[in-house]
């Protein structure tokens, strides 16, 4: 009789072992489900969304080091889309080179005002030429403030006859400043010089 109570003690400290390691278990699966729920309702709360052309597309956050680079260089080649690419309308010609201004100091008015005295852009338009602007690479140091950059593009002047392109090579500095709505990346270019604007080839059209 006292094997039998003996063989029930037994018995009994087996299931209550098992009952107190099965809560344990539960107990800890409990918890780490709802860790890591947790952490995805976070994770997913941390996130933006942009709608662009009926698509959400998700919208990372970097630090602007990391971007500066690859802005430095976008800034530079706005600048020379705008001032490069000009149409046989001096109102159209008035409007970019406003917006190239912008992000340019005296040293690109300069220009500007000296290729308006010579008659450059009178001749385009009077000639029905249009003039674009494709930019190969822009290398931008920015190891210290200012930023030298450098710039290669080629200039293509379509006229009614030809087609004519010259290779563009222009350098500068980058001058960290404010953003705004005019200019957008927070770089003024400073000290533009052109290195060398020369024809390349013509062919009929």
């Amino acid at each position: 009789m006292f094997r039998k109570f003996q063989h029930i003690d037994t018995a009994f400290r087996y299931i209550r072992t098992f009952s107190l390691v099965l809560v344990l278990v539960c107990a800890t699966l409990s918890c780490l489900s709802l860790y890591y729920s947790y952490r995805q309702v976070r994770h997913a709360q941390e996130r933006v969304y942009i709608l662009a052309g009926g698509k959400a597309l998700e919208a990372f956050a970097a630090g602007g080091r990391e971007n500066l680079p690859v802005e430095a260089r976008e800034h530079v080649r706005q600048f020379h889309q705008y001032f490069f690419t000009l149409a046989p309308d001096d109102k159209a010609i008035e409007a970019t080179m406003k917006r190239a201004l912008y992000l340019a100091d005296h040293s690109a008015k300069q220009v500007y005002d000296n290729l308006r005295e010579s008659g450059y852009f009178y001749n385009l338009i009077t000639a029905n030429i249009s003039q674009e602007i494709t930019i190969d690479s822009v290398q931008v140091d920015t190891g210290q403030t200012p930023y030298r950059f450098r710039c290669y593009a080629h200039q293509t002047l379509l006229r009614t006859s030809s087609v004519m392109t010259r290779n563009l090579i222009t350098e500068g500095f980058l001058r960290p400043v404010s953003r705004s709505d005019n200019n957008p990346h927070g770089f003024l270019i400073e000290r533009w010089t052109t290195l060398e604007n020369k024809q390349l080839h013509t062919k009929p059209r």
